[in-house]
């Protein structure tokens, strides 16, 4: 089978590999029918994922019908079309028990990182039974890839932790998938600002197209002093981090209001300050996550009554014999303004 394999910090190719076998009782075999690539897999490129060892298949979202089945599965059988989660879920150990299925003792997100993944054209999911969703009849699979990461990511990590309330403020720094995406679950709780941060001024407008009240270009550097002005010099209740950058976390200190949430959801690579000679008194929170995926069969509904449209942040589509092309489209998405690219086997 074909598969976009990483090789090392700058480094990936396509390659034959063998298709996956059944290791374990609770594997299922599936076969990829629609994939994407993430931010996370451009830091993997980046070296920022030292878990992520050569040699390894990238990808962890993606749908696709079920190929072969271990003896202990019992929710999946051959010929079912499935949603993968990017988050491997035992449901067993103490962390599933505590609804953390990002970090159980025999998964987490293995997939595309410390297992190969989905960007190919067969993978191996362990834990099938509570990995996978069934699609229902008719459902729109290119909206349902976006079930995989970044929707719940951006619920879960974003608004769920920065306590999204209705009539609260909120920034999202990263006008990103992952930033529209929380934007997008945002207006579930009716916030009464949602100010939209980026560098490129395409992205902010797809931010303002999907429901910001306010956008702020921070090439200038006095993005601060402009959300200060936007909410009256108090700041923002929830500062969402959505990029990666020590930059980033830093204005998020900048723009919080006193009694507000800083809810990390960006992947940092390397380290970035943490200003308390500022904060100490401020009365912030400050979280960090790793999704989850425990919303998934929500969002699923959601999408499904159309109370969102997930399709929207889909900008380009390829096929699988035409990942890399889909990897420079992604990876140069100011020239591009790709968002979500859907890789197609």
């Amino acid at each position: 089978m074909q598969a976009l394999v990483y090789n090392g910090p700058g480094r990936k190719s396509v390659e034959d590999r063998p298709k996956p076998a059944i290791q374990l009782p609770g594997d299922a075999i599936v076969r990829i029918t629609k994939t994407t690539i993430c931010g996370t897999d451009l830091h993997i490129l980046k070296g920022d994922v030292a878990t992520c060892q050569p040699g390894t298949v990238l990808g962890h979202e993606g749908v696709g019908i079920v190929d072969e089945v271990g003896a202990g599965v019992t929710s999946f059988k051959p010929g079912d079309r499935v949603l993968i989660s990017c988050i491997t879920a035992c449901g067993r150990c103490d962390p599933c028990r505590k609804g953390m299925y990002s970090h159980c003792t025999t998964g987490g997100w293995i997939l595309g990182n410390s297992i190969d993944g989905t960007q190919a054209e067969f993978v191996r999911i362990p834990h099938a039974d509570t990995s996978l969703y069934p699609i229902p009849a008719g459902a729109d699979e290119e909206a349902l890839v976006m079930l995989s990461d970044i929707l719940p990511t951006g619920f879960e990590c974003g608004v769920l932790n920065g306590k999204v309330q209705p009539g609260s403020t909120v920034a999202i720094v990263g006008s990103g998938p992952i930033g529209l995406a929380a934007l997008l679950t945002a207006q579930f709780y009716a916030p009464s600002e949602i100010i939209m941060i980026d560098l490129d001024d395409n992205r902010l407008a797809v931010g303002k197209r999907f429901g910001a009240t306010a956008t702020v270009n921070s090439a200038a550097g006095d993005a601060a002093q402009q959300v200060m002005k936007l909410t009256a010099g108090c700041g923002v209740d929830t500062a969402i981090e959505a990029v990666g950058i020590p930059a980033t976390f830093e204005l998020c200190q900048e723009i919080v209001a006193a009694g507000g949430t800083i809810a990390n959801v960006g992947v940092h690579g390397v380290k970035a300050d943490l200003h308390l000679e500022r904060l100490w008194s401020h009365n912030v929170t400050i979280t960090t996550r790793l999704v989850d995926t425990v919303s998934i069969p929500m969002l699923l509904k959601t999408v499904q009554s159309k109370r969102i449209d997930a399709k929207q942040l889909i900008t380009h589509r390829f096929k699988m014999s035409d990942i890399l092309q889909a990897y420079e489209t992604f990876g140069k998405a100011a020239d591009t303004k790709a968002l979500k690219v859907i890789i197609e086997a």
